[in-house]
């Protein structure tokens, strides 16, 4: 029996032929072209489609006209994306939604009342979509175009969040994580589902990303799960293990770096063999963070080791997407410092602080995040002024950006800290009384 999935190149409904007989509505030309593709012989399609052989003979040659429900028939025994063909659904719409559905048209573009199911000319009742297929890859309001203006729009919210709260943004996050999944959900069963599924994944990821920052753990951790689930569905081999890997960044920041390193390890395995540089040290650097995070100078060492052989390879030139810039090795110093950080290193933790500041300048809410490590780094080595000036300048930060994650790592350094009670001390103590009874200016 011929196999009628898992056989189509992934580029077939767009080869210019296929599109071509797509936008004619030329079933003969369509059910030829799959019965090539997959190396079937007339024989082989009919069994496949439940007609005889004649029957497929006349069809594929001109010579014989289907109905609306042959149409449907065939296209779900072939696999074909109805929804290329701009097809109507098989029972008549009634309600409101019917206002919305187009005229019916003959094969010149005129107008006719009559319904396209009564009609037994293919073409003529696949006409009722005047409307011309863009690229030959249009569905409904999805087309070849839709993926890169997705991702335009995150890419821009994502430059806002530089320099905007995160409660600023989240409304219009969420909403266009909502335009993503719906998109999708159309787009479904079409050669445009992957690409889409990947621009949904990147909107998850950023409404993680703000939930988190806005201390929202809960909301956060489910945003993170869609992210990584959309991206399984996206035709893109790194971007599940970079989703699974923020997911682990997300659980080791929410203390279980148990769980984050088993997350770690998970998107590891996820990994090609071929895989780029800049994602091999990046999850070396995140599975860093798990080992110190349980206690593991070794492990951690190791990993961070294997991340810097990494970004000194000769093949780590460009970032792959969806890594947007360079993971050199300033990031990876950066990341060797929160790890003597968590392993109570403090002179290692600043050392490295020091290096990965002069090599990059982060953006505002990712510096105090990073000045907050630090502080805990210097109260370590007894810089107990130093520790809380950096303290108190995080929490400005995160008072004028409204970062409840910033805060609360704050407030966090302040309980862990056992120390004299020095005049910086009580400093942050009243800065911290004062935001919470809102008398801290932003």
């Amino acid at each position: 029996m011929p196999q009628r999935e898992g056989t189509l190149p992934v580029d077939f409904w767009t080869r210019p032929a296929v599109a071509a007989a797509l936008a004619t509505c030329d079933m003969a030309a369509i059910v030829e072209a799959v019965r090539l593709a997959r190396g079937w012989s007339q024989a082989d399609l009919a069994r496949t489609v439940g007609y005889s052989q004649s029957w497929v003979s006349r069809v594929v040659n001109g010579q014989q006209s289907l109905t609306l429900d042959q149409v449907r028939e065939v296209c779900e025994r072939l696999g074909i994306p109805i929804h290329l063909l701009r097809f109507a659904p098989a029972s008549p719409v009634s309600g409101p939604s019917a206002m919305s559905r187009p005229p019916v048209a003959d094969a010149a573009g005129r107008t006719k009342g009559a319904g396209p199911t009564r009609r037994r000319d293919f073409t003529k009742a696949v006409a009722f979509a005047a409307l011309p297929l863009p690229n030959a890859s249009a569905v409904g309001d999805v087309d070849g175009e839709t993926v890169a203006t997705l991702r335009a729009i995150i890419g821009g919210q994502r430059r806002l969040d530089a320099s905007s709260p995160s409660r600023d943004l989240a409304k219009a996050a969420l909403a266009h994580l909502e335009l993503s999944s719906r998109t999708l959900f159309r787009a479904r069963r079409t050669p445009l589902a992957t690409g889409i599924a990947a621009a949904a994944s990147e909107a998850a990821g950023f409404a993680a990303w703000l939930h988190a920052d806005m201390g929202d753990v809960g909301s956060a951790r489910l945003f993170y799960r869609r992210a990584v689930e959309h991206a399984r569905q996206s035709d893109s081999e790194l971007l599940p293990v970079y989703m699974l890997g923020s997911l682990a960044l997300f659980e080791m920041d929410s203390d279980d770096p148990l769980l984050g390193l088993g997350l770690a390890h998970e998107a590891a395995r996820w990994l090609g063999a071929g895989a780029h540089p800049t994602a091999r040290a990046w999850l070396s650097c995140v599975r860093a963070l798990g080992h110190a995070g349980l206690g593991d100078a070794v492990s951690a060492q190791r990993e961070l080791a294997s991340a810097e052989a990494e970004v000194e390879s000769s093949a780590n030139t460009g970032p792959p997407w969806p890594w947007v810039f360079p993971f050199d090795a300033a990031k990876v110093a950066g990341y060797r410092a929160l790890a003597a950080v968590r392993l109570r290193r403090p002179h290692e933790a600043r050392s490295a602080f020091s290096e990965a500041f002069a090599r990059t300048s982060p953006a505002p809410k990712q510096r105090s995040l990073l000045m907050v490590e630090l502080a805990s780094a210097h109260a370590d080595a007894g810089d107990v002024d130093e520790a809380f000036r950096l303290a108190s300048e995080a929490l400005r930060i995160g008072a004028v950006y409204r970062s409840e994650k910033v805060i609360n790592r704050v407030r966090r350094f302040r309980r862990d800290y056992r120390g004299p009670q020095a005049r910086c001390v009580s400093a942050l103590d009243e800065q911290l009384m004062a935001l919470v009874t809102g008398r801290l200016g932003t």
